[in-house]
Protein backbone atom coordinates (compact mmCIF):
# COMPACT_ATOMS: atom_id res chain seq x y z
CA UNK A 1 0.00 0.00 0.00
CA UNK A 2 1.36 3.43 -0.97
CA UNK A 3 1.31 6.09 1.69
CA UNK A 4 -0.19 9.44 0.70
CA UNK A 5 2.47 12.21 0.56
CA UNK A 6 2.41 14.70 3.43
CA UNK A 7 2.13 18.18 1.87
CA UNK A 8 2.92 21.22 3.97
CA UNK A 9 3.82 24.87 3.44
CA UNK A 10 6.22 27.13 5.25
CA UNK A 11 4.44 29.56 7.57
CA UNK A 12 6.64 32.33 6.03
CA UNK A 13 6.47 31.77 2.25
CA UNK A 14 6.88 35.47 1.33
CA UNK A 15 10.22 37.25 1.18
CA UNK A 16 10.98 39.32 4.27
CA UNK A 17 13.85 41.53 5.46
CA UNK A 18 15.89 40.23 8.39
CA UNK A 19 17.90 42.52 10.64
CA UNK A 20 20.83 40.44 9.47
CA UNK A 21 20.84 42.66 6.33
CA UNK A 22 19.37 39.99 4.09
CA UNK A 23 16.05 39.16 2.43
CA UNK A 24 14.75 35.65 3.14
CA UNK A 25 12.01 33.52 1.60
CA UNK A 26 11.40 30.30 3.47
CA UNK A 27 10.67 27.54 0.98
CA UNK A 28 10.44 24.76 3.55
CA UNK A 29 10.44 25.48 7.27
CA UNK A 30 7.74 23.83 9.29
CA UNK A 31 7.34 22.35 12.76
CA UNK A 32 5.83 19.38 10.89
CA UNK A 33 9.28 18.61 9.46
CA UNK A 34 12.02 19.32 11.97
CA UNK A 35 14.87 17.53 10.17
CA UNK A 36 15.74 20.44 7.88
CA UNK A 37 14.71 23.74 6.37
CA UNK A 38 15.30 25.40 3.00
CA UNK A 39 15.28 29.13 2.28
CA UNK A 40 16.18 31.44 -0.60
CA UNK A 41 18.27 34.42 0.49
CA UNK A 42 18.89 37.67 -1.37
CA UNK A 43 21.67 40.15 -0.58
CA UNK A 44 21.61 43.52 -2.42
CA UNK A 45 24.78 44.78 -4.17
CA UNK A 46 27.48 46.05 -1.82
CA UNK A 47 25.80 44.69 1.32
CA UNK A 48 27.55 42.50 3.90
CA UNK A 49 25.35 40.32 6.08
CA UNK A 50 25.66 40.45 9.83
CA UNK A 51 28.49 38.42 11.36
CA UNK A 52 26.72 35.55 13.09
CA UNK A 53 26.80 31.88 13.93
CA UNK A 54 24.19 29.15 13.97
CA UNK A 55 23.93 26.26 16.41
CA UNK A 56 22.95 24.01 13.49
CA UNK A 57 24.57 22.80 10.27
CA UNK A 58 24.04 25.02 7.21
CA UNK A 59 24.82 24.87 3.48
CA UNK A 60 24.87 27.78 1.02
CA UNK A 61 24.23 27.08 -2.68
CA UNK A 62 24.88 30.12 -4.89
CA UNK A 63 22.20 30.58 -7.57
CA UNK A 64 22.87 34.09 -8.92
CA UNK A 65 25.61 36.67 -8.54
CA UNK A 66 28.75 36.26 -6.52
CA UNK A 67 30.14 37.14 -3.18
CA UNK A 68 32.92 36.97 -0.65
CA UNK A 69 32.06 34.44 2.05
CA UNK A 70 33.83 34.63 5.40
CA UNK A 71 33.82 31.63 7.74
CA UNK A 72 35.80 31.86 10.98
CA UNK A 73 37.76 34.79 9.52
CA UNK A 74 38.77 32.97 6.31
CA UNK A 75 37.41 34.57 3.11
CA UNK A 76 36.52 32.71 -0.09
CA UNK A 77 35.01 33.99 -3.34
CA UNK A 78 31.82 32.21 -4.32
CA UNK A 79 30.00 32.16 -7.64
CA UNK A 80 27.04 30.47 -9.32
CA UNK A 81 26.92 26.75 -8.59
CA UNK A 82 29.26 26.85 -5.60
CA UNK A 83 28.15 25.06 -2.44
CA UNK A 84 29.67 25.36 1.02
CA UNK A 85 29.07 23.56 4.31
CA UNK A 86 29.11 25.72 7.45
CA UNK A 87 29.53 23.80 10.69
CA UNK A 88 27.56 24.64 13.85
CA UNK A 89 29.20 27.47 15.81
CA UNK A 90 31.32 28.80 12.96
CA UNK A 91 31.21 32.58 12.48
CA UNK A 92 29.93 33.57 9.06
CA UNK A 93 28.92 36.43 6.79
CA UNK A 94 28.79 37.08 3.07
CA UNK A 95 29.33 40.23 1.02
CA UNK A 96 27.67 40.76 -2.34
CA UNK A 97 30.58 41.80 -4.57
CA UNK A 98 28.54 41.97 -7.77
CA UNK A 99 26.38 44.59 -9.47
CA UNK A 100 23.14 42.60 -9.14
CA UNK A 101 21.53 40.72 -6.29
CA UNK A 102 23.37 37.77 -4.73
CA UNK A 103 20.86 34.92 -4.44
CA UNK A 104 21.55 31.65 -2.69
CA UNK A 105 19.69 28.77 -1.10
CA UNK A 106 20.35 27.79 2.49
CA UNK A 107 19.72 24.32 3.80
CA UNK A 108 19.75 23.96 7.57
CA UNK A 109 19.86 20.74 9.55
CA UNK A 110 17.92 20.51 11.77
CA UNK A 111 15.53 23.26 10.70
CA UNK A 112 16.29 26.94 11.28
CA UNK A 113 14.48 28.69 14.12
CA UNK A 114 15.29 32.10 15.61
CA UNK A 115 16.82 30.37 18.64
CA UNK A 116 19.53 28.79 16.47
CA UNK A 117 20.88 32.24 15.45
CA UNK A 118 23.49 34.25 17.39
CA UNK A 119 24.60 37.72 16.29
CA UNK A 120 28.34 38.28 16.69
CA UNK A 121 28.10 42.04 16.16
CA UNK A 122 27.54 44.70 18.81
Amino acid sequence: MTKKPHIFRSPNPDEYWMGERIYVREVMNSADETALSVAVCRVPPGVTTQLHSLSILEWYIIESGGGLLEIDGVSTLMSIGDCVRIEPGQSQRITNTGEGDLIFKTICQPRFTPGTYTSLED
